[in-house]
């Protein structure tokens, strides 16, 4: 990202434009049953507030802090919430430092502040993180990714966390961090650790910029591309540094958001990179855990105008249930957030303007998103967050703004999305800085909720009250041969003439940690027909019969063997 002004060739501009008008300018005959998401941030008890370790100076990582996490860290059942947090950058000012916050959900909307009794406030300047069952020892592990050391918080299963970096060697070193997330890259049944990096950065390569003699931040083009990190994990506690062999090093970038998946269905993990004003990466897994870049050939690397975008967030998801996982990245001011179809036959293509999945997106920086059916009628919608770099914005630049609105697009259920978030409830009336973002069920009620890190102000909680009656499923897995909570694994649920297509994942969006427990809309379906699990290394699972309204566990050999792997619906 870079200043407004120079961001982006005026034909690109020109053509988002009018991408815009058509996206925007599309009206549906119907907008389906509503969709209610309620600010409840002052009733949660979430007293965390952001910093990105405003100096003055504008250094670049200020820009970028930071994603935010949920998962059930102690085994009760109910999704908590880790917020990363910033640092000052010219040193300690005194006092108790910034630090990372871990809030205990205790019901109701209600979370209480768990930090200093878990250890897990790591007082490092923030960015990304990742959660993952590296030691299959039945609870969730933390991954800090920081500009500077990385941090790896084992979880004790006892509400503590111990710092286990220095041991397991994950610390990376001095550099600025981005997504990170753990994967089975080798189908071994141990979780491995894709790191991202953004750019290389020390204070020597400062540099401000100044548009209308208003001072703006530097953005990626500013400095070198760095290479993204792969850890094999031992089995031992310990990881080690696959990064050259695996092939992933070969490759330097500028990572923003990541995402695994198995996008081609051949049974093994995959890597997406969203990259900042540079081609999008996907490293294809020979199932082995060697990669080859293959973003251009897939058609992610670039938009449908050919430009790299100055991507922000990736999510995955099957948006038009046809057995595929979809990807949609986020980006800067003047490039609307792109919605790349996976065809099925190792391809992508930016469906953005016909589907209106680009609404309200070209005139803010957009950045946490993800894909989830908010009614639950089956379908996912869209959920993107937005906020400029510049908090004097307004000063050289009457198009867009610091603080923003988020944007909430409902699918309609026929391959378009629809921008319904002026009538969506008043938490997308919340105007801030927002960056991270993360989508769970956090009061047991069958309906996904979101939290919203907002830079340099309190996070947003919103919650779902969306009232229609439809029926849902939350799937809990438990590998047994392979990683203990089935990351990577495909979970496809057949109710009537509903299909849907999920899988389980370990960070995802903007920096963020999403997606272990996979959330079904089943719509007024009262049955599940049939449950399909793929685990990576390849069983299938069957479960038949299956009761709607619950949060279902299935561990791996529970279900009757499947005869073949997952069907795959061809177009």
């Amino acid at each position: 990202m870079i200043p407004a002004a120079s961001h982006v060739p005026r034909r690109v501009a020109a053509f988002c434009a009018a991408l815009c008008a058509a996206v925007c300018a599309s009206t549906p005959s119907h907008a389906g049953q509503p969709i209610t998401l309620t600010d409840v941030t002052r009733q949660t008890g979430i007293r965390f507030v952001h910093t990105d370790g405003t100096t003055g100076k504008r250094y670049i990582m200020e820009t970028v802090t930071a994603g935010v996490a949920v998962f059930d860290y102690d085994g009760d059942g109910d999704p908590d919430i880790y917020f990363l947090n910033g640092a000052p950058l010219d040193g300690p000012k005194g006092g108790d430092p910034p630090r990372n916050r871990l809030y205990r959900n205790a019901g109701n909307f209600k979370f209480t502040d768990v930090t200093e009794r878990a250890g897990v406030g790591d007082t490092g300047y923030g960015l990304g993180v990742c959660v993952g069952d590296y030691d299959n020892d039945g609870d969730l592990d933390l991954y800090v990714s920081n500009y500077g050391p990385n941090v790896l918080y084992r979880n004790n299963g006892d509400g503590t966390f111990t710092d286990v970096t220095k041991q397991a060697g994950v610390a990376v070193g001095d550099h600025v961090g981005a997504g990170a997330n753990f994967l089975d890259a080798d189908g071994d049944g141990l979780l491995d650790l894709f790191v991202a990096a953004y750019v290389k950065f020390e204070p020597k390569l400062h540099v401000v910029h100044t548009l209308a003699g208003h001072p703006t931040y530097s953005g990626p083009r500013d400095y070198p591309p760095s290479p993204n990190l792969l850890f094999r994990n031992n089995g031992d506690g310990t990881f080690t540094d696959v990064s050259k062999e695996s092939g992933i090093a070969a490759h330097a970038g500028k990572g923003m958001g990541t995402v695994c998946l198995d996008y081609d269905g051949d049974g093994d993990t995959d890597i997406v990179v969203a990259n900042d004003e540079w081609a999008n990466f996907l490293f294809r897994n020979d199932g082995k855990g060697k990669f080859d870049e293959v973003g251009l050939a897939s058609g992610i690397s670039y938009d449908v105008a050919g430009e790299a975008q100055s991507s922000m967030g990736v999510c995955a998801g099957d948006y038009d249930n046809d057995g595929w996982l979809d990807l949609e990245a986020t980006s800067y001011q003047n490039e609307v957030a792109t919605l790349y179809r996976n065809t099925g036959d190792g391809f992508f293509e930016d469906v953005t303007r016909e589907t209106g999945a680009g609404a309200e997106t070209l005139p803010n920086v957009t950045w946490g998103n993800g894909f989830a059916d908010f009614d639950n009628d089956g379908d996912r919608d869209l959920f993107i967050a937005r906020g400029h770099i510049n908090d004097n914005v307004e000063k050289f630049d009457d198009t867009t703004s610091y603080h923003a609105t988020n944007v909430l697009l409902m699918n309609m259920g026929d391959g378009r999305f629809v921008s319904i978030s002026d009538r969506a409830g008043d938490g997308l009336r919340v105007r801030l800085s927002s960056r991270g973002a993360a989508f769970e069920d956090f009061n047991g009620d069958g309906r996904t909720d979101v939290v919203i890190l907002n830079s340099r102000r309190e996070p947003t909680v919103l919650r779902n009250d969306t009232d229609n009656g439809h029926h849902w499923l939350i799937v809990r897995l438990r590998g047994v041969k392979s990683n203990r909570d089935g990351i990577g694994a495909q979970v496809r649920v057949f109710a009537g003439d509903l299909v849907q297509t999920e899988e389980v994942h370990s960070g995802q969006g903007y920096q963020s940690h999403f997606g272990l427990r996979p959330h079904f809309g089943l719509g007024k379906r009262d049955r599940i027909d049939r449950i399909e699990v793929r685990w990576v290394g390849g069983r299938v699972d069957v479960l038949e019969d299956v009761r709607v309204d619950q949060v279902l566990t299935i561990t791996e050999g529970s279900g009757k063997p499947g005869a073949r792997p997952l069907p795959i619906q061809k177009r």
